[in-house]
């Protein structure tokens, strides 16, 4: 039987802390971690695809080596979010023997934020318990959805977000590892579309390549199911200049021709009205207005009304026309 490659979000994730990217603070810290082979709990907070779950694998190879399932355990805490998990399979391995070199085990509880109020409370309970012989590590995206107490007994690190050229040498591995061809606008592009998460990066490129070795902007949005920046500063010129059929056309070119959802044309907006070149107090009015219209879509109301409401109220802002919210 043929076997598949492995995903390359897999295949490129660093094994060591060392190859982790734009982390470099946190990754001397864990690396103290390793040497002395002690540490306290800890929380990975941070924005998603910025390495959190990379450096807590990386740290368990270095720290365990070929015994980690032995002493590390990896639970998705969205998947399993309720208590049952957390008296049952969290304090069944906290509570275990430790074969591994090192006496200190590792349970790692990824998207740690979205465990219930009931099932944090029992966690800080076992952590307490099996504090000499277990330590956790828990990931978040938001870490202030983690109660008071579990901060109180952790070490927080908050992951900062990739800076372009972190990205860029990123891509660049990738694209030498699997000998593809790019030009310096499909790298731009996909700095824009994966904003900052290299998993979605690595998803986009891999997708990419399935079609074509030679990848450029236009496989990257299309890939992405993302408008170019240009189309998008061009919906919003027409409207900010009044022409409100021609910003109606061009918002039916990105609902139709790439599929885009109402959330996703008003965060692109929101990307691209810095750039815009015109008055920084218009350049506010109009982040005020996509801040409502993003509510309202949010809160249910017709998608299509909301946004050529939002073109009609960029129209009517040039002429004075237009109420503040």
């Amino acid at each position: 039987m043929q076997t598949l490659d492995l995903p390359w979000t897999e295949k490129y994730r660093p094994k060591k802390l060392s190859e982790v990217i734009g982390q470099s603070l946190i990754v001397d810290r864990l690396k103290a971690f390793v040497e002395k082979g002690n540490f306290p709990s800890m929380i990975f907070a941070g924005s998603a695809g910025v390495g959190k779950t990379t450096c807590a694998i990386a740290m368990a190879n270095e720290l365990y080596g070929q015994d980690i399932h032995s002493a590390f355990k990896e639970l998705n805490a969205s998947d399993a979010r309720g208590i049952d998990v957390i008296r049952g399979e969290v304090k069944e391995f906290a509570k275990t023997i430790s074969v591994a070199h090192v006496p200190i085990k590792i349970i790692f509880l990824d998207e740690a934020d979205s465990l219930t109020a009931d099932a944090q409370h029992a966690l800080r309970r076992t952590m307490e318990k099996f504090a000499s012989e277990t330590r956790f590590v828990l990931s978040a995206n938001y870490a202030a959805k983690i109660i008071e107490p579990i901060q109180s007994r952790c070490v927080v690190f908050r992951f900062k977000p990739l800076t372009e050229e972190n990205m860029k040498k990123y891509i660049h591995r990738i694209v030498e590892g699997e000998n593809l061809e790019i030009d310096e606008k499909a790298t731009a592009a996909l700095v824009d579309v994966g904003d900052g998460d290299l998993r979605k990066i690595t998803n986009i490129l891999q997708s990419a390549a399935m079609q074509n070795t030679k990848l450029t902007e236009s496989h990257i949005y299309d890939i992405a199911a993302r408008a170019k920046p240009k189309e998008i500063s061009s919906m919003l010129k027409y409207a900010i200049e009044g022409d409100f059929e021609k910003a109606r056309v061009e918002l039916y070119n990105l609902l139709l021709r790439h599929g885009l959802g109402a959330e996703d044309i008003i965060s692109q907006c929101y990307k691209e009205v810095p750039n815009l070149n015109m008055d920084e107090r218009m350049k506010l009015n109009i982040m005020s207005d996509l801040g409502e219209y993003d509510f309202r879509i949010v809160e249910g109301a017709n998608e299509r009304i909301q946004l050529e409401a939002m073109l009609a109220h960029l129209a009517l802002l040039k002429s004075g026309g237009a109420k503040s919210f």
